[in-house]
């Protein structure tokens, strides 16, 4: 049974119909990638995913529990986190600060100064840097804690929106390796993504997103190859 399926989406902005019937399936220990030009409906299906803009039909469910009237709180607390487009960090806050707030459906304080303990281990910069105000950390540094703060909920599935948005390409390699240990950690990622090569480079499997839209849908190494995905989305 797949961990996550859409089935049907449908969304609107008042009259303007955003998502088109859209259905996919993430299964337990995938990275799926879902690609598209800007403006083609990504980050409103991560939204409408997790709780944030209700659909107008459809469904979602995850581990078999309908979510679609589900608040976006009570989805954290089932195991799913996300990373939003632009990160959202508290930039006031500090990093262990931000970290902590990721945390907070959680009760065990052992469980969770252990959970702290394996995200330092995965960001050694945020151990550096925990008592720093994050909003003068760097682009990387913010994309890392936004990441890490999504850990601190122990998801079963993560979703990120646009990880490599604003990095060097230097960073966007360290992000998406960060990416490959969170999936052989036993987390689940959806990841949409511009740089359509790097995402497909880490994903198993991979949909086209076009106006509201999947056109195509497959192994993300055969869409890699593919010739019209090649002319569209990698530059090629």
């Amino acid at each position: 049974m797949a961990m996550l399926t859409v089935k049907d989406l449908e969304v609107y902005y008042g009259v303007i119909k955003a998502i088109k019937g859209v259905s996919f399936e993430v299964n337990e220990g995938e990275i799926i990638a879902l690609i598209g030009a800007n403006g083609a409906g990504k980050t409103t299906i991560l939204h409408t995913i997790t709780g944030l803009i209700s659909p107008k039909n459809g469904s979602i469910e995850f581990e078999g529990k309908d979510l679609t009237k589900t608040p976006a709180h009570k989805i954290v607390s089932m195991g799913m986190a996300h990373v939003p487009e632009g990160r959202r960090i508290f930039q006031e806050l500090t990093v262990l600060e931000n970290l902590k707030l990721g945390a907070y459906t959680r009760k065990d304080k052992k469980e969770i100064a252990e959970t702290l303990e394996k995200v330092y281990e995965r960001f050694p910069r945020l151990k550096e840097r925990y008592k720093q105000v994050a909003g003068t950390l760097s682009g990387g540094e913010q994309q890392m804690l936004a990441m890490g703060r999504a850990l601190m909920s122990h998801p079963k599935i993560i979703l990120m929106d646009e990880p490599s948005m604003g990095l060097s390409p230097l960073l966007v390699s360290e992000i998406f390796d960060i990416i490959k240990v969170i999936k052989e950690a036993g987390t689940t990622v959806l990841l949409v993504e511009q740089n359509a090569k790097k995402a497909l480079s880490v994903a198993d499997r991979a949909y086209v997103l076009e106006t509201g839209n999947i056109v195509k849908e497959g192994k993300a190494s055969d869409l890699l190859n593919d010739d019209s995905i090649k002319k569209a989305y990698l530059g090629e």
